[in-house]
């Protein structure tokens, strides 16, 4: 069981005591990059933000606990009673709303258990406070309580920033779900090597260098773990005028990545038609 989350350092921002409370956590789509850093190197990912996915959160205080999650269930009533302990609080009841896949390598347990944080918690968090206490709750953790996540190589399963990223150019992504999910085991490092991926990252700038090293990741990896096999839909995107292909690394989500506006009004029928299920488009990055 993971250990018992550390006490949070008070930060200036605080709120008055016990009232309905609510968050939004937006998620991720994938990664660019996920792997080790070396054969025996930590697990290191560069995250896809997305906007369009996200989890809402509705707390009201009370001595009763509830927690209700509608469909999909991402927490346990469990973490939420811990968090209630360590804030000093009565559980109350949360509602959560979850907009992406359970186990879809969108982030939807970090974002739920950050939004959970947010309506529990009696003063704001730093960043690395809420990651600290995610990685508790859940033993390894998407970087998105980071102001800009998508600029930091990220441990996941130590919930540390491990290098700072240059902003890279945008992307408009088109993607789905390619079948059930599953859920991140947080002592799984069964990952290929992307060291090499890391550092030519870290030198390049342009949308269709980043968005080859972005294919190279999920072919590595789906060589070396399995799962849904993003050579099919990397055909249709050639075909559809994409620069690369994106993949959850730890889940069905699978993406093509566009310069923005060049993505065919086509492409999500031609993705479900390639077998995606929830397919979505979006932004993420900067514009140029």
């Amino acid at each position: 069981m993971p250990a018992s989350p550390p006490v949070p350092r008070p930060v200036p921002r605080s709120r008055p005591g016990p009232a309905c409370r609510s968050a939004r956590v937006a998620g991720h789509f994938g990664e660019f990059l996920q792997g080790r850093l070396g054969p025996d190197g930590p697990v290191a990912l560069v995250t896809v933000p997305c906007p369009a996915l996200e989890v809402r959160a509705v707390w009201r205080p009370g001595q009763m606990a509830g927690l209700w999650q509608g469909g999909r269930p991402v927490l346990a009533q469990g973490q939420v009673a811990r968090l209630a302990r360590l804030f000093g609080i009565a559980p109350g009841r949360l509602r959560l709303f979850v907009g992406m896949p359970p186990g879809g390598g969108a982030g939807a347990s970090t974002a739920a258990l950050l939004a959970a944080i947010r309506c529990l918690a009696p003063i704001a968090l730093s960043p690395d406070t809420e990651a600290a206490l995610c990685l508790a709750l859940e033993g390894a953790t998407d970087p998105l309580m980071q102001p800009v996540p998508e600029a930091l190589l990220w441990a996941p399963r130590a919930a540390r920033v491990l290098g700072r990223l240059a902003p890279g150019p945008g992307f408009e992504i088109v993607g789905g779900f390619a079948g059930p999910g599953r859920r991140t085991d947080p002592a799984d490092t069964a990952f290929p090597d992307i060291s090499d991926l890391v550092a030519a990252w870290r030198v390049t700038t342009d949308r269709a260098g980043r968005a080859q090293l972005a294919t190279e990741s999920a072919r590595r990896c789906h060589a070396l773990r399995g799962g849904p096999d993003p050579a099919p839909i990397w055909a249709l995107g050639r075909d559809l005028g994409a620069l690369g292909l994106v993949a959850a690394h730890t889940g069905p989500a699978l993406g093509l990545l566009f310069a923005p506006g060049d993505a065919p009004r086509q492409t999500e029928t031609a993705l479900r038609a390639a077998g995606l299920g929830r397919v979505l488009r979006f932004r993420t990055g900067g514009g140029r």
